[in-house]
């Protein structure tokens, strides 16, 4: 009776376990579809300038707008939850890319030490609302979702006395 009822119990986990483990897995049909949504996501997001401030301030005289200055660290986690989440989203991307001159930097390397000491990072991430003579209009840190970013874009665009596109 015993053996029976051990029995039953690793056939039922064995069953449990295989149902598990194969709804997991996805077809290589599905992965692709996933990849290609990503994709289309990372296309949809802010086009980033990389790593020149000095071809940032040139494109914000001369398209007379802002720049968005994202200042990250490789290793910070915020930094790479708003990289994935927040500046993918399409709504904040189209917003961004039509308002303003958008900038990535690395705080630790080329001119990242720089504009850290530049506007006094505290932390990372940082993100600065500049013109085009690199004067903040506004600055916040830390991650923020895609709704809070596009309120904190309101904001510099009214207080950097431009209007939206």
């Amino acid at each position: 009776m015993r053996l029976t009822v051990y029995t039953l119990l690793i056939a039922a986990s064995l069953g449990w376990a295989w149902n598990v483990s194969s709804a997991s897995k996805e077809t290589p049909l599905q992965q692709s579809a996933a990849n290609k949504a990503a994709a289309i996501n990372k296309e949809a997001g802010i086009k980033f300038i990389e790593q020149d401030w000095d071809k940032a301030l040139k494109a914000a005289k001369d398209e007379k707008k802002l720049v968005f200055l994202d200042i990250y660290a490789t290793w910070c986690g915020p930094c790479k939850m708003l990289k994935q989440y927040t500046f993918t989203d399409s709504a904040v991307g189209d917003f961004f890319n039509k308002n303003f001159i958008n900038v990535s930097v690395d705080g630790e390397k080329g001119v990242g030490p720089q504009l850290a000491q530049q506007y006094a990072i505290k932390g990372y991430p940082s993100l600065i609302v500049a013109d085009e003579t690199g004067k903040a209009v506004l600055y916040t840190a830390g991650y923020i979702p895609a709704d809070v970013l596009m309120q904190f874009a309101q904001e510099a665009l009214k207080r950097g006395g431009k209007s939206t596109n």
